[in-house]
């Protein structure tokens, strides 16, 4: 590529308007700022490499790097489209010519780049001809699986500072994964599965012992159903003021989304009970038609009350206030309990994960299965997993 058509190819990509986001992003800023460079060529060497490092985080990839930035680009015409809003034509053409020009910087290479620079070493980087017109445009037609802006680009998100931003290292749990608790799997399964075909599906508080597996199977779910446009974001109890904030941020998305929070429980003054409580009895302003919540809690009633609270002669209506703290577990249109498994079940637990281990599971392993589960201060699938972890 000579110096001319160096400078052609940064011009129109300076010319990005419905992608115009992507200019902004390191590695095509760095690429920009290469082609047009006038400079000496050591200025020119020292641009080059700073292109060719701004891909480490892609795996040196320079069509894995547009990939991500094209289809997680939030942009007016894929939001457009998502809420089937009616687009000017001049949008449209804009787009299908940027893709097109996007497409041909996936037939890039550094011999191609660098012709025109005399290096003694041309740092290499990887490229895959993609045709971003036809993948967009599947994703277009399937944008309520695949998801736009940061939605597409991982299946779990938490709360930081008022922002929804990616979970790092997201649980890749599987639901083969667990051992026993079937039934209950199913209920949360088949509710997940009714939000996802636009049935009437319920929020769901999965209550009961520690270790059984309740968090687990949320995101073993959200996993299970990511392909079908199924997104978890976490929100602590402490983060529940910005309940609305987030519930408002994905009124509109097509993907459907569990708000997951994790160990529920509150004292009876807590600030953040009302804005829960409103959430689950369906307020207008606390609700999107495309969530649902589920909530853990090692505890059947999730408001931590004392006896004081059951004798006070303070409260005029003290019935009342008592019936409104316990009954917020109600106000859950599911609730799925997860017992303690017996001795018959742990152990049947403790011979399957070994199995899977490539342990044999003999008596004596049964025996220290138990001692170990007894030392732990009670049976539970969490306490198996550990214990066939200490082995290998």
């Amino acid at each position: 590529m000579k110096k001319e058509e160096q400078k052609n190819l940064a011009k129109k990509l300076l010319t990005l308007s419905v992608f115009r986001n992507l200019i902004n992003e390191v590695p095509l800023k760095n690429l920009i700022n290469y082609l047009k460079s006038e400079n000496d060529a050591i200025e020119k060497a020292s641009l080059y490499g700073e292109f060719v490092y701004s891909l480490g985080g892609y795996g040196n990839s320079f069509s894995e790097f547009l990939s991500r930035a094209i289809f997680e680009d939030e942009n007016y015409y894929i939001v457009s489209v998502a809420k089937k809003k009616k687009l000017d034509s001049s949008i449209i053409e804009n787009a299908l010519e940027e893709l097109k020009l996007l497409s041909s910087l996936t037939e890039l290479d550094e011999k191609e780049l660098t012709q025109d620079v005399i290096f003694e070493y041309v740092p290499k980087f990887k490229n895959k001809r993609i045709d971003f017109v036809f993948e967009y445009k599947k994703r277009i037609k399937n944008v309520d699986k695949y998801g736009y802006g940061i939605f597409a680009s991982s299946e779990m998100f938490k709360v930081v500072d008022g922002e929804i931003i990616p979970v790092e290292s997201a649980d890749e749990i599987k639901l083969d994964s667990f051992v026993g608790y079937e039934d209950e799997r199913k209920q949360v399964l088949e509710n997940t599965k009714a939000l996802l075909e636009g049935r009437p599906a319920a929020n769901v508080l999965l209550c009961g012992d520690a270790g059984t597996g309740k968090s687990s199977t949320v995101k073993a779910c959200v996993n299970h159903f990511y392909k079908d446009g199924l997104r978890l974001i976490e929100i602590r109890k402490d983060q529940l003021l910005s309940l609305a904030s987030v519930m408002g941020k994905i009124a509109d998305n097509p993907l459907k989304f569990i708000i997951f929070i994790d160990d529920l429980s509150f004292n009876k003054n807590d600030d953040s009970f009302s804005m829960l409580k409103a959430a689950l009895e369906g307020s207008a302003s606390k609700k999107a038609n495309n969530a649902v919540i589920y909530a853990t809690s090692n505890r059947k009633h999730i408001i931590k009350e004392s006896f004081a609270d059951r004798n006070s002669t303070d409260d005029v209506h003290r019935n009342d206030t008592m019936q409104e703290l316990l009954s917020l577990s109600d106000r859950f249109g599911l609730t799925v309990y997860f017992q303690k498994p017996n001795k018959e079940l742990y152990l049947n637990i403790v011979k399957i994960l070994a199995q899977k281990s490539g342990i044999n599971a003999s008596e004596d392993l049964l025996v220290k299965a138990e001692a170990f589960a007894l030392s732990k201060g009670s049976r539970s699938p969490r306490a198996a997993e550990q214990f066939i972890n200490s082995l290998l």
